[in-house]
């Protein structure tokens, strides 16, 4: 497992005053995916942490970082993880949950021991604190409550695989799905809103290494852009819309924690309004 990197939060009037490397350097996540390792990065948003693990060529164990001041990874925490790769297997206390590509494990706060196998698997890592325990649970792309929407003719006809929440896998804070766009579709969250009670991260995948994801972020009437390659995470704060389109269709892990979970607690923004 590689050091676990600290981002501290940020206030929104710091935005206007970034130059595009200070917004990546405080936004962007862009090396989650590492050979044979677990790479993570903590944002004091919400104390949410994101990690990537990639076992390349043999089994991977989650074990816990000294920052955590914690006996194992999952003692007052809970996570979802989803796979981004191909096939792959989690371990997790004993029992084995074999993953497709977009599968989704909720692992509950006091789950001892993880482990991640497969050559070819990505497993990203959302881990919100957590105050009580909910049993881990396994979903595959299609078994959770899923949603389709928008339109061809606005670039946006998407679907979306609503995973953790309140109606469907139980988790204490964490809020967790994936959302793929149909081909010939580009742009996701649109129109943008804010949580002004959660922070919100996306994880980009099945982008084509060659394309790009336009990725906006900020105040609605100060908002500033990323370019996001595949398997990028981008951190959103309340006070920030998150929204993008990308050069070629593509898919998106979207998971939120915070106050509540009430996934239509948002704050629209008319595309108009927007600046």
């Amino acid at each position: 497992m590689t050091a676990l990197q600290i981002r501290h939060a940020t206030h929104p009037e710091q935005v206007p005053g970034f130059d595009t490397a200070a917004l990546r350097r405080h936004y962007l996540v862009d090396n989650l995916f590492v050979h044979d390792t677990i790479s993570a990065v903590l944002t004091h948003h919400d104390r949410i942490v994101l990690a990537g693990a990639r076992p390349a060529t043999g089994p991977l164990e989650l074990s816990t970082w000294p920052e955590l001041r914690s006996e194992y990874f999952l003692e007052r925490r809970e996570a979802g993880i989803v796979n981004v790769g191909k096939p792959g297997t989690i371990t997790a206390d004993g029992t084995k949950y074999e993953l497709t590509t977009g599968a989704c494990l909720y692992a509950g706060r006091g789950t001892r021991e993880i482990t991640f196998e497969g050559s070819d698997a990505a497993f990203y890592i959302f881990s919100a604190p957590a105050h009580t325990n909910f049993p881990t649970t396994l979903v595959q792309p299609g078994e959770g409550n899923r949603l389709e929407l928008g339109d061809q003719q606005t670039a946006n006809r998407r679907t979306i695989d609503q995973y953790i929440h309140a109606d469907g896998v139980r988790s204490c804070q964490i809020v967790l799905g994936v959302t793929t766009l149909h081909p010939g579709s580009t742009w996701n969250t649109m129109p943008a809103h804010t949580h002004d009670r959660r922070t919100e991260c996306y994880l980009y995948f099945g982008l084509p290494e060659t394309e790009r994801i336009v990725h906006l972020l900020g105040e609605p009437d100060e908002t500033r852009h990323l370019l996001v390659a595949d398997r990028q995470a981008v951190i959103s704060p309340s006070w920030s819309i998150h929204s993008g389109a990308g050069t070629s269709s593509y898919s998106f892990v979207w998971a939120m924690a915070g106050e509540n979970q009430t996934f239509t607690d948002m704050d629209g923004v008319d595309v108009r309004d927007l600046r």
